[in-house]
């Protein structure tokens, strides 16, 4: 198997799925880290710029085997990982698992540091009329009947949603993917009533506000993620009165090492004079 010779700077694997990824990938870059990144989408891809030292891999990990393989490539390659960022969404539950499957399992590989990206908190930004769901379930049981309802949650649980709530006017904020729209007309939506836009957007904020109006939303649907997108769904609902139903943050999984963006960059600065991982099993 090929070896990579003359490696410059430490390797890192970076799982990403949040807009916190991408600042972190950048940050890590300007400290001379070479990256691996892993992206679920293209769509997703398209936020990496091109530079020789980000590798990206798109598309699903496969689970704990996934991880098993990818790590266990690497060493073969004689480049294997000083570290593993998980810096996936918060309700992406799966890859954490896996990845807490393979840490705490047994040690068939010499595996390296595993930190976790806590995203922040969004609390900060107050909501008078927030009501916080322990699942997506509990929306069966709220006085929905007529309301003209937003759900912000992804496309995956879009049809779902609409079973659980019946009697209310739906429409939905999507990702820009033929996926998204795909799922969102198999829910029932009308196209009239599906948006496609892409976060992080300057005008995003914007864009949302008068999509807002134009549809008399009364309620949001929208996930505590925390990061920019809570953020902005709360500083929407208060600007404009609106009741915001928060889906609460699921609980991590494992006992992984999460830390803010800024004490993981520390944490991978301290980890970079001990860079010395080998390639034996």
């Amino acid at each position: 198997m090929h070896k990579r010779a003359n490696h410059q700077g430490p390797r890192l694997w970076l799982i990403a799925g949040t807009g916190e990824g991408l600042a972190l990938a950048q940050a890590l870059r300007r400290r001379g880290w070479r990256l691996v990144v892993s992206v679920v989408s293209p769509e997703a891809a398209l936020a990496y710029p091109g530079d020789p030292e980000l590798s990206l891999q798109v598309g699903p990990i496969g689970g704990a085997a996934g991880i098993r393989h990818r790590l266990d490539q690497a060493q073969g390659e004689g480049d294997p990982y000083a570290a593993v960022v998980d810096a996936s969404h918060p309700f992406a539950r799966q890859i954490t698992a896996a990845l807490v499957e393979v840490w705490e399992g047994p040690g068939l590989l010499r595996l390296p540091p595993l930190l976790r990206l806590h995203r922040p908190e969004a609390s900060e930004v107050v909501v008078h009329r927030l009501r916080l769901l322990p699942d997506l379930e509990a929306l069966a049981d709220l006085p929905l009947t007529g309301c003209r309802l937003l759900l912000a949650i992804g496309a995956r649980q879009l049809g779902l949603a609409v079973q659980l709530s019946p009697g209310a006017l739906h429409h939905a904020r999507l990702l820009p993917s033929p996926a998204a729209l795909q799922q969102g007309r198999a829910a029932g939506l009308a196209p009239e009533r599906l948006a496609c836009l892409r976060p992080g957007d300057s005008q995003e904020l914007a864009v949302l506000r008068a999509l807002l109006r134009r549809w008399r939303i009364e309620t949001i649907l929208c996930r505590q993620s925390g990061g920019i997108t809570e953020r902005l769904w709360r500083q929407l609902a208060a600007e404009l009165n609106l009741e915001l139903l928060l889906l609460a943050r699921p609980p991590e999984a494992g006992a992984l090492r999460q830390l803010g963006l800024a004490a993981l960059i520390e944490a991978l600065e301290a980890l970079q004079p001990a860079h010395t991982f080998d390639a034996s099993h």
